[in-house]
């Protein structure tokens, strides 16, 4: 029996009081989230779905997301999560392309007809059987709400085997068309298994669940992890800074997962609430960071305010997702994302595949237990992005001589400015150093003469009055002439993922330039 849900049947057996999900003043125990999944299941065999089927899920990190997650892996489909900010057209491309046979939403219940992507994007995917809303209110034929109103009954977990496909995630398509990556139940367990013992996540623990649950990092790492080991889960529908700190501080939150641009929110915050702050140091014992680098400056700074370690991991969903991590009994060096997991392999190759040596810089290769299987319905692409049982990840990096990996930057972001290669990441940690900058994206734009120029995208600090010329002078100090940025946009804010990743590509069109706050350039070299 390899089915993922598996762990939540030994936790509900485990520990059948104790609370797993909290939510505001909602409270569900581990019994009642296993009868839940378990009438979840049964409705789901009775809507005529079979092992293997998908089944996608579009909701925020409510409790209603695990309850589903985890009765469509019982009942032995697939689950395939869906990004909770997808319009119609992204829906429906999705439905069609996973093959989902059913899809589980949630809509608000003050959305307008003409909002209601979900319903919307439904309508256009001929071959998906089923929509179940998550809510009785609506007019829909299945209502996951309705649906716990019935009383519990055993649901044996349909058994699978290790390589069975359990998950489908969706690449972010930043280029072409979004990708399926499909996770095997042996990809999300041993992944699941690793991150409770990077975290030394315990029974006692309880982690805080801002990482939107349709994506990787947050699904694995922190959902995944908390029901294998039975720790309870406070659920945040929305990131919003003072409501977290308050969540931490009133749910004596001991593990808290983010990406960087929430660990720089959750500084701002504590900056206006020293108070709060103190309260949290009593709380939180253990940071982990991933989706994107870490600034080592923003790693100091929370390190120094709220007196715990900050850890920081490396992946991606292809690997179910952690690859490397920092241990919490081990060294952490400024600027990596530390050690390959146990039984994972990374090495770094040329452009030709070949395996370069220690501290060259080149593309980061994974193999491991965690590696997809592949993409779904796309064996040409699998094909690309897996060889010899490597995963290529599109990631520049180096490995020193103890096995430490520092990532640089993606491939597709390196900037070629006169022949030279620039690394944005480079640029953007030193301009993090400066005491006005909050956040910060580079990018390279066309220039005729160069190929490519550098530009600089930067949020200040709320009090600051600093100017874009100050930042040009404070690289340059700092900067070989051909890496300085030329042009330094001053924004009052950064375009997003839902997942708090920095939008790069949205920096680039002459529109979004245009209407920037400030822009301050200056010669060539």
């Amino acid at each position: 029996m390899h089915n993922l849900a598996v762990n939540l049947e030994r936790s509900a057996a485990l520990f059948p009081t104790k609370a797993a999900l909290k939510m505001g003043t909602d409270d569900v125990s581990y019994q009642q989230l296993d009868d839940y999944a378990n009438i979840v299941a049964h409705n789901i065999v009775k809507l005529g779905l079979l092992p293997g089927d998908k089944v996608a899920l579009s909701c925020p990190n409510m409790t209603f997301f695990p309850i589903a997650y985890y009765g469509i892996l019982k009942a032995g489909c697939v689950v395939v999560p869906l990004n909770t900010l997808f319009k119609s057209r992204e829906i429906a491309y999705h439905l069609n392309d996973s093959d989902a046979k059913a899809y589980f939403c949630f809509e608000a219940p003050q959305t307008s007809a003409d909002e209601q992507y979900g319903s919307i994007g439904y309508a256009q995917a001929p071959n998906c059987e089923h929509f179940i809303s998550m809510l009785a209110s609506t007019n829909a034929e299945h209502a996951l709400e309705t649906w716990l109103e019935e009383s519990p009954k055993p649901f044996e977990s349909v058994a699978r085997q290790g390589d069975d496909t359990a998950v489908i995630l969706y690449t972010s398509g930043t280029t072409g068309q979004p990708k399926g990556a499909e996770l095997s139940h042996t990809n999300m367990l041993t992944n699941a298994m690793a991150s409770q013992y990077l975290m030394r996540l315990e029974y006692s623990d309880t982690t805080m669940l801002t990482l939107p649950l349709f994506h990787s990092f947050g699904q694995t790492v922190m959902m995944n992890a908390s029901v294998l080991t039975g720790s309870t889960m406070v659920l945040i529908p929305r990131f919003e800074p003072k409501l977290v700190i308050e969540q931490i501080i009133s749910h004596k939150v001991s593990i808290f997962a983010g990406v960087p641009t929430m660990y720089i929110a959750l500084l701002t915050a504590g900056e206006q609430s020293p108070e709060q702050s103190e309260k949290v140091k009593h709380s939180l014992r253990l940071g982990v960071s991933g989706g994107a680098s870490m600034p080592v400056e923003v790693i100091r700074q929370f390190e120094s305010r709220f007196e715990l370690p900050v850890l920081e991991g490396y992946g991606l969903s292809e690997t179910a997702p952690v690859a490397t991590f920092n241990h919490i009994d081990g060294d952490r060096l400024p600027g990596s994302v530390g050690q390959p997991l146990c039984g994972h392999m990374i090495k770094i190759t040329d452009v030709q595949g070949n395996t370069l040596a220690c501290g060259a810089l080149g593309e980061v290769c994974i193999k491991s237990p965690s590696v997809m299987k592949g993409y779904y319905g796309r064996a040409e692409a699998t094909a690309e992005s897996i060889r010899d049982g490597w995963f290529l990840t599109g990631d520049i990096g180096r490995l020193d001589e103890h096995g430490n990996l520092f990532i640089v930057d993606r491939v597709k972001d390196m900037i070629i400015r006169g022949g030279y290669n620039v690394y944005p990441r480079e640029i953007e940690e030193v301009l993090m150093c400066h005491p006005d900058v909050e956040m910060v994206a580079v990018v390279g734009e066309h220039d005729e003469r160069l190929g490519e120029e550098i530009h600089a995208h930067v949020v200040l600090h709320e009090t600051s009055s600093c100017d874009g010329e100050t930042l040009v002078a404070w690289c340059k100090s700092q900067l070989a002439d051909y890496k300085y940025p030329r042009r330094v946009f001053i924004r009052s804010s950064l375009p997003m993922t839902a997942t708090g990743k920095i939008l790069k590509r949205e920096l680039h069109p002459l529109d979004i330039v245009k209407n920037v706050a400030e822009e301050i350039g200056n010669g060539s070299l």
